[in-house]
């Protein structure tokens, strides 16, 4: 591995952030899925969750969407709910959910300096009862239109540009958060990897 190379898997790597996930509900278009993976790139966030107890599970991903962002992203793939959830609450000390109801908060109301994880569910039937029933509060998106959703991919990367905006604020992104042995680990697989 080059020096230039090494300094620039450093570099994002000291800005990953360990107390931020995102939970991906039975999602079923795999562009969706990469859209998301790639702006969790863009923020920081290195750990997504996709639970695929309703539909099968997903083999590959839009490339196109992603720009190969998968592979620089550890991807947790779950069939059964309880062990999914069981997963994140060893890792996140909150879990919220996108539904619209009457105790959901505004995203811009969730305090990011706690370790989050946001789940996101079905392009057309949301997050399911079930899986709201296993978190911790629920949020949506302020909106003013008539059509009160977004797409997928886009009500991610508003939610987790607010977390940016919070931690970056914070100084988050001003020291390394990951553990010493999981960036040396995340060092080594990524310099397996060709430049994009």
């Amino acid at each position: 591995m080059t020096p230039e190379r090494n300094n620039r898997l450093t570099a994002v790597l000291e800005k990953r952030q360990p107390n931020l996930t995102v939970v991906l509900e039975n999602i079923t278009d795999p562009h969706n899925i990469s859209a998301i993976m790639r702006t969790c790139d863009a923020v920081g966030i290195q750990e997504i969750f996709i639970l695929n107890n309703k539909i099968p599970r997903h083999k590959k991903w839009g490339a196109k969407s992603s720009s190969s962002a998968a592979k620089w992203l550890t991807i947790h793939q779950f069939e059964d709910a309880g062990t999914c959830f069981t997963a994140i609450r060893k890792k996140y000390n909150k879990i919220f959910t996108t539904h619209l109801s009457n105790d959901a908060v505004s995203i811009y109301e969730i305090n990011f300096d706690d370790s989050v994880a946001l789940v996101f569910g079905n392009e057309h039937s949301g997050v399911s009862e079930d899986i709201v029933a296993m978190a911790d509060g629920n949020f949506l998106i302020p909106q003013v239109g008539i059509i009160k959703s977004l797409n997928v991919s886009v009500a991610c990367a508003v939610c987790i540009y607010e977390a940016y905006r919070q931690k970056k604020i914070a100084g988050h992104y001003q020291k390394p958060s990951l553990p010493a042995l999981q960036m040396a680990e995340l060092r080594a697989q990524w310099g397996f990897f060709e430049e994009d």
